[in-house]
């Protein structure tokens, strides 16, 4: 598997911090994550083997964590919070919105490819509910015509993937 340089150094500074290996494994899941977008099933079996654990001790990590992916995103991965205060606040109409505008079921990636839309929940800024996060960039007090600015942005290709460069 071919990870970034940075994160290979990442990885050998982190895996000795811990007292057992299998203690590294989420920080190395969420690692290999960033790098490449997702966890394959060669992702998986990679860090089993950097951890000396077997591919099913990864792979129940990745399906207990709702925040590790093991399918690739849309370019733009939009992930609106659910939680109480956002859903008092508008945030399932923000959602059916980004449905409406972006052509894409929540829990989906649009047949383009263009964007991945979830539930997610607390984004931890609940004073400024509904939170929607763009990849990793956070937009707040999203309304239903804000969530339709938003979606048109993302079609023209104005926004930002919100991912670091």
């Amino acid at each position: 598997m071919n990870l970034k340089p940075e994160t290979t150094e990442k990885i050998d500074k982190l895996v000795p911090r811990y007292p057992t290996k299998r203690s590294a494994a989420l920080p190395l899941c969420h690692l290999v994550q960033e790098d490449q977008g997702y966890l394959s099933n060669e992702a998986i079996e990679w860090i089993a083997q950097r951890l000396e654990l077997e591919p099913i001790n990864i792979q129940e990590i990745v399906t207990f964590y709702p925040m590790l992916r093991t399918e690739p995103t849309g370019k733009y991965h939009v992930r609106v919070c659910r939680t109480l205060p956002c859903a008092l606040a508008g945030a399932y109409q923000t959602c059916h919105r980004l449905e409406k505008e972006l052509n894409v079921e929540v829990g989906h990636t649009s047949e383009d490819g263009l964007v991945t839309l979830e539930y997610v929940e607390c984004h931890a800024d609940c004073g400024r509910a509904p939170v929607v996060m763009v990849g990793e960039e956070e937009y707040t007090d999203i309304d239903p015509d804000k969530a339709g600015e938003l979606a048109a942005k993302m079609k023209s290709g104005e926004l930002s993937d919100g991912m670091p460069d």
